[in-house]
């Protein structure tokens, strides 16, 4: 059952489970950001110590 926003004279429902599955789909999409920055950070420490011979 979702939530009733009355504003006025307009009354809307809230879909708790369309905002869940949303907020599910913004933290993976987050971490995945997260990891492509770590993973690129890494990537990078890699090469510079490869050029200079460690």
């Amino acid at each position: 059952m979702g939530k009733l926003v009355i504003d006025g004279n307009c009354v809307y429902e809230i879909d708790e489970e369309c905002i869940r599955r949303k907020e599910e789909r913004e933290k993976h999409l987050r971490d995945m950001e997260d990891r492509r920055r770590r993973q690129t950070y890494y990537e990078k420490e890699s090469r510079s110590r490869n050029w200079m011979g460690f």
